[in-house]
């Protein structure tokens, strides 16, 4: 089994972007993106109504990583310091040696690369610093733009699942990605 350790906080670079842990003072962006029906349409959870919301949102990221449970980074364009995505490692299975990724953004930022830039950082950052053998995506079927980002960077498609996640009266279907470390290529 895994043994999972984000202490101290490892910031990630790449060309244009500084990955960097999400503090209070992102709580605008926090909340421009998790209010956003267009952002959240394919995220199955409630949209953010207030401020304190995304507050919360921001002290769960922080918990998880101070847990060892979780990470995620704001992601900065280089010398700006407001975040215009949110990029991470979620629900992690220390005994299968493998992770989802999960990313988000602000829809001024989108087909810019940006994501694309981030998702590498993040992965290098799971397959050499967090050793694991396997990073997924979980996305939903009609998420298009996130599919292609998934494919682009190396990701294959390993299972669609029909309407297997039930959210606010309706079942989703969801479509796994993966990758496997001995498929990265950096």
């Amino acid at each position: 089994m895994l043994t999972i350790n984000f202490h101290p906080f490892q910031n990630l670079e790449t060309e244009r972007l500084l990955l960097r842990r999400l503090n209070p003072n992102d709580v605008a962006e926090v909340f421009a993106m998790r209010s956003n029906p267009e952002v959240m349409q394919y995220i199955p959870r409630p949209l953010a109504q207030t401020k304190e919301d995304a507050l919360a949102h921001i002290a769960m990221i922080d918990e998880k990583i101070e847990n060892n449970t979780g990470i995620n980074w704001g992601i900065t364009v280089k010398g700006e310091d407001k975040i215009m995505g949110i990029i991470g490692h979620y629900r992690i299975q220390p005994e299968n040696h493998r992770a989802e990724i999960g990313y988000m953004s602000l829809p001024e930022y989108n087909g810019k690369g940006y994501i694309s830039e981030a998702i590498k950082a993040v992965v290098t950052y799971g397959f050499e610093q967090m050793n694991l053998h396997s990073i997924e995506a979980v996305i939903d079927p009609g998420n298009a733009a996130s599919e292609k980002v998934l494919l682009k960077n190396g990701f294959v498609k390993e299972a669609h699942i029909l309407e297997n996640e039930l959210w606010e009266g309706k079942f989703w279907d969801t479509v796994i990605y993966s990758l496997l470390k001995r498929n990265f290529k950096p």
